[in-house]
């Protein structure tokens, strides 16, 4: 097995995202177009802006993972106590769809979007630095 083509990351390009939901705008979707290269998409805050309604705000998510996936809550804001949430590593693949499911907003999301450039390594030749064995010697 020939592990010198194996593929290596020759350029990450990084591009923040984000969108506003509310009343009239309810659903937001993420979506990259249809390309060999790896895409990774980050959830980073999601907050209310300070004239949100004196309500909770419930924001689900969906990715791609799977065939039959269903949204998912994975915020729930109020500007009392709650008015912001920060995530760390929290990965989905595109596309992404999030929906307001319940309140009136406005509210804001941040994401960073990630897309990986391979690029195939050429083959290259290792040489030992420990001579080798002289067998003539032998019968």
């Amino acid at each position: 097995m020939d592990l010198s083509l194996s593929p290596s990351v020759s350029d990450t390009v990084c591009v923040l995202w984000g969108c506003e939901l509310n009343d009239t705008q309810r659903k937001a979707v993420f979506e990259i177009a249809e390309d060999l290269l790896e895409h990774q998409f980050f959830i980073r805050t999601m907050c209310l802006s300070a004239g949100a309604s004196k309500e909770m705000h419930v924001v689900e998510v969906q990715d791609r993972v799977g065939e039959y996936c269903k949204p998912v809550p994975i915020a729930t804001l109020h500007p009392m106590c709650q008015p912001m949430v920060s995530f760390s590593g929290f990965e989905l693949m595109p596309p992404v769809i999030f929906n307001l499911r319940s309140g009136q907003g406005p509210l804001f999301i941040s994401g960073q979007h990630l897309t990986l450039v391979y690029e195939e390594e050429e083959e290259k030749e290792v040489f030992s630095s420990t001579p080798p064995l002289d067998h003539s010697g032998l019968q």
